[in-house]
């Protein structure tokens, strides 16, 4: 029989509920209470794709030492679910604390003996207080808050001040939540051992970090970057990022005398129609953008290599999901790197970049907008559901305040008068960019007829193979020119010299960081290289270069940021080894551990196998797959 756990700061609780309850108000104010304890909290929803009935479950890592990642297994289980009761008791790590809500008796058989069980009668307290429905689900919710946080000793003012916070405007609500988290506070005090083996404890860890989801963060960002226009059709995971912009816009992009509206934002028919939108706009000279995923992808991909051709800037955030087809709409994935980088038919090649955390999020945002412009081509923002529809714990945005929009090689009327000729397709400086003009800037020059198919540097259609060839030469310099301004990989060398290194990107990044650190205290050393962007830096080839063996991680089946290197680099094939994860859910540094530990051939019962997190072990790798250059492993078990 396992010893209860114990443990301050440091634990994984989740609750498990029905979607539509009201529950995510009360799991999202449990969350913001620990960090207003100064606790560092990662926190995930995993949510169903239909509006309400489905199972529901919101994950909270408490992580006093800073870990974002998801860490695997469950310390505490708030099991609000009765249909999925034997999953989520399932779950429980050995020693751990199942709190339930005991008004309906149930049978011995349904518990675990290596658990210590918490029952409160949550449906008889909440009947007992309010005669109303829809206030006995609402306030259920509230009353197990309070439970909570007596049996983890958190703090009750954190509580409350969070609840302040969440119906700020809406004052009058708060007396009535105040006495629902009462209620259940005092009903554990009185009737159970508080606080238990899970403690919470006031630390300073926090810092200046705030707490904000990608999508926010990116559409703050689009704002920031100057952009004036959006064209979207709803899609999950990305739908809140338009209306993040429309947010942000409504309190930034108002005249203030008039409060007339400087911006526009259009939901349009569908995805392909949003994309021709931006484009039509960004050729007018608006700096625009959409916000879509994996299927939109798919379904812009005429547009997007007009854009391409034509060279007319556009911005798409790509918030990825699980594919093929509409695949899991509400699980993470790394899956449209290449649909992205090579979207359209014929030959194309486009910019992609990768930010790790909502900070980045708001960072290429912006400059998404700046490269757009100096490239004269779509430039896409790849974010997934984990970034984007989760709350993360990261630096505040910085702006320096004398930073001007970068609009790239635009011609004014001045310019143009003094310009003896004007070739739209025309490299004039080596790199590639031609320049261009906005409709309407001159009355007699400047004018050029664009369209996605063949013409010579001067804009006039033909068919002939040279300019044909010319231009799509000019083309592929411009992307080899894009190399020298899109964000560098960031390099993490280990502490003592390292024969193999991994590279990673994207979410996968605080998983990485802190499997890098478990690998470190077993003694095995790897350089890290986290890339940002697409098309690679030289210093990516050098990077794997310098290495016997480079682990490359994502999550996708296919390993596709392992093709691209091969594809785009002179890397050599047989030293990549990939490290895939790709069951909708956010990869653990358990799962990496593990992984890369039999890869090296030094996986045993001994070493670090305390590491890996239960439910999130790595399978044996398939013949010719881990040990070799193919993809080393698949999906952890769910």
């Amino acid at each position: 029989m396992p010893q209860p756990i114990t443990a301050t700061n440091d634990f994984v609780v989740k609750f498990a509920n029905v979607n539509g309850s009201g529950s995510a108000s009360a799991n999202g104010l449990f969350a913001k209470s620990i960090l207003r304890m100064g606790i560092p909290i990662a926190s995930r929803n995993i949510f169903p794709s239909n509006i309400q009935g489905l199972p529901t479950w919101f994950e909270v890592r408490v992580s006093e030492a800073g870990h974002m990642g998801r860490r695997g297994g469950v310390d505490m289980m708030v099991a609000m679910n009765p249909q999925t009761w034997d999953r989520d008791v399932a779950e429980i790590e050995p020693g751990g604390y199942l709190f339930y809500d005991s008004t309906r008796p149930m049978p011995k058989s349904r518990f675990r003996d290596d658990i210590t069980v918490i029952g409160v009668p949550l449906t008889e307290i909440t009947n007992a207080a309010y005669s109303d429905p829809r206030q006995r689900q609402l306030f259920k919710n509230i009353v197990y808050l309070g439970a909570l946080s007596a049996l983890l000793d958190m703090e009750v003012e954190a509580v409350q001040q969070a609840i302040a916070a969440q119906f700020k405007g809406k004052e009058k609500l708060v007396p009535a939540n105040f006495a629902a988290l009462e209620k259940g506070r005092a009903w554990a005090q009185e009737n159970l051992a508080c606080p238990i083996g899970l403690r919470l404890k006031r630390a300073d860890a926090v810092g200046e970090r705030i707490f904000v989801d990608g999508n926010a963060a990116a559409a703050l960002g689009a704002v920031y970057g100057g952009a004036t226009v959006c064209a979207w059709y709803p899609i999950t995971p990305s739908t809140s990022l338009a209306e993040a912009f429309e947010k942000y816009c409504g309190r930034l992009r108002k005249d203030p005398e008039t409060g007339a509206k400087r911006y526009a934002i259009v939901q349009a028919e569908d995805e392909l129609a949003s994309i021709g939108m931006v484009i039509g706009a960004a050729w007018n000279g608006a700096r625009a953008f959409t916000a879509t995923s994996g299927p939109g992808i798919s379904l812009m991909q005429e547009f997007v290599g007009l854009a391409y051709f034509a060279e007319i800037p556009a911005v798409i955030f790509d918030v990825q999901r699980a594919g093929p087809s509409t695949g899991m709409p509400t699980r993470t994935q790394q899956s449209d790197l290449l649909s992205a980088a090579y979207a359209s038919h014929g030959d194309t090649k486009h910019v992609l970049l990768l930010p790790e955390d909502p900070t980045e999020c708001f960072e290429f945002g912006a400059t998404a907008f700046d490269l757009a412009d100096r490239l004269q081509t779509p430039i896409f923002v790849m974010l997934d559901l984990d970034i984007g529809m989760n709350d993360w714990l990261c630096q505040p945005f910085t702006w320096e305040p004398n930073r001007r929009m970068d609009r790239g090689k635009v011609l004014d009327a001045a310019a143009l008068d003094e310009a003896k000729t004007f070739g739209r397709y025309l490299d004039v400086d080596g790199d590639g960019i031609p320049y261009r003009t906005w409709p309407g800037t001159h009355p007699e020059k400047g004018a050029f007829f664009t369209r996605g198919t063949s013409r010579d540097r001067y804009a006039r259609y033909t068919e002939e193979g040279a300019p044909y060839v010319d231009n799509m030469e000019r083309l592929l310099k411009k992307f080899g020119t894009a190399k020298s301004i899109v964000p560098r990989p960031v390099t993490i060398p280990a502490k003592q010299p390292a024969r193999d290194g991994v590279i990673f990107y994207g979410s996968s990044s605080a998983a990485m960081r802190e499997a890098l650190a478990a690998l470190e205290a077993d003694g095995i050393q790897l350089d890290a290289m986290r890339i940002r962007a697409f098309p690679f830096h030289q210093d990516v080839a050098d990077f794997v270069a310098a290495h016997e063996r480079v682990f490359v991680v994502e999550q996708n089946r296919d390993a596709q940021l392992r093709s691209l290197l091969v594809l785009e680099t002179a890397v050599e094939k047989a030293k990549l080894r990939s490290v895939l994860h790709y069951s909708g859910l956010p990869m653990t540094a358990g799962f990496v551990v593990e992984a890369i530990l039999r890869a090296l051939g030094l996986q045993s019962d001994d070493v670090a196998s305390a590491r890996v997190a239960a439910g999130e072990t790595a399978p044996p790798p398939a013949p010719g797959t881990a040990a070799s250059a193919g993809p080393a492993v698949a999906g952890p078990k769910l």
